[in-house]
């Protein structure tokens, strides 16, 4: 008996330990539309009366940039939370955006306002102000030495057609000026191939050598299918990647090599076709399909130079019409090498595990009920580590900041 009681008091321990131990990962997060930071154990609200979006952590992870606006994110206005001062502001008054990306090299800001391109100045080491660099923008990223900026500019509709889609390479410094602003690459667009009237969601493979877009075709259209393309850093390489949906966060390069993970298929809803795939880049083989037959996936990330994480889901090919039904998503592992394959996530019934993100060696993920307006941020340190939660009452996924 004295036994028993002395293992019971002793897993009691561990279970305890194991998961109020503090844990070295630091989030800004939304919570009741605010924004707030976790570093450690401690939660810190840093707005109030606001309707927070998109927070972004700058490279040193001493400024957050966020979104401000309303319910329905019709008008939204560019801020900063200075984590040294503890305060927000505004690096101009009225910037309104919804698109802003933090310099890789430096704590400089660039948004895109109404098709113009700006950058912010630096003022007793904060962002403010700002400077034009370019004007017909449509989408942008920062090149990885932060000197430059890869910039798409849409296409128009001439009486013989869509015209190609022009990437450009601009200068940080351009400001307007057109000797700063070279031509890219000129994406020649077909209503059979690839039709397309602009490039979106730039993102460079992790050497700096290739550059991962979606050429996008009308509205409606895009709502069903998008080109996954890459172009190589000197413009002089392009190929086509595959189909798929226009959601950003499906395409991931490797940490280490040129290989891009992501999620193909064609059709705007989520019950079939929708498979992981990884690619080769420049694509010499046959692409590798991941995705076991009955499922899809629905969102992924690297954990490692030979592991995805993926969300995965059952199919549902009975639905044909009706309210769109849930995807009770799980978190899964696989090896791209071995192709082997496990279940690392467990939620409840009617919970669904998405959104997974990896931070040095910890898996973080949201969990969501089938019915509720929040959920909770979960954490597991390696593939077998044990599941634990790390936020409560959360409006969507926590923004971790990652030093690498």
């Amino acid at each position: 008996m004295k036994i028993r009681i002395v293992l019971i008091l002793l897993l009691s321990f561990y279970f305890s330990t194991s998961v109020s131990a503090e844990v070295p990962l630091k989030a800004a997060f939304i919570r009741d539309h605010q924004l707030w930071m976790k570093e450690g154990n401690q939660e810190i609200q840093l707005t109030t009366g606001r309707y927070v979006y998109s927070p972004q952590w700058s490279k040193d992870g001493r400024f957050i940039a966020y979104l401000d606006g309303d319910k329905q994110a019709e008008k939204t206005y560019l801020f900063i939370y200075d984590v040294k001062q503890k305060e927000s502001y505004q690096p101009y008054s009225t910037i309104e955006t919804k698109n802003f990306q933090w310099s890789p090299v430096s704590n400089q800001l660039a948004y895109n306002a109404d098709g113009v391109l700006n950058v912010t100045k630096t003022e007793n080491g904060r962002p403010k102000g700002f400077e034009n660099v370019s004007l017909g923008v449509s989408d942008f990223a920062w090149f990885p030495s932060g000197k430059e900026f890869i910039v798409s500019s849409q296409s128009n509709l001439l009486p013989t057609g869509w015209e190609p889609v022009h990437l450009f390479k601009v200068s940080v410094d351009a400001k307007l000026d057109s000797d700063k602003i070279k031509p890219f690459y000129t994406i020649q667009t077909n209503t059979t191939d690839l039709f397309a009237i602009n490039a979106e969601y730039f993102k460079w493979s992790s050497d700096g050598k290739w550059v991962s877009f979606l050429a996008t075709p009308t509205a409606s259209w895009s709502n069903d299918s998008n080109t996954l393309c890459v172009l190589s850093s000197a413009g002089d390489h392009f190929q086509v990647i595959g189909k798929m949906l226009w959601y950003k966060d499906w395409i991931k390069w490797a940490p280490t090599k040129n290989q891009l993970a992501y999620i193909s298929g064609e059709g705007r809803f989520f019950v079939e076709n929708k498979k992981t795939r990884v690619a080769d880049i420049p694509i010499l083989n046959q692409q590798k399909e991941y995705t076991p037959k009955g499922y899809v996936d629905l969102d992924i990330d690297w954990f490692s130079p030979e592991e995805v994480i993926v969300a995965r889901a059952k199919e549902n090919k009975e639905w044909k019409e009706g309210p769109v039904p849930t995807m009770f998503t799980t978190l899964y592992a696989i090896n791209i090498k071995s192709a082997e394959q496990k279940q690392i996530s467990f939620p409840k019934k009617n919970e669904l595990d998405d959104k997974p993100q990896v931070v040095g060696s910890y898996i973080t993920w949201y969990r969501k009920d089938q019915h509720g307006n929040q959920g909770e941020v979960w954490i597991k340190n390696g593939l077998n580590g044990s599941e634990n939660r790390w936020l409560k009452h959360v409006d969507s996924a926590a923004v971790f900041f990652d030093k690498k």
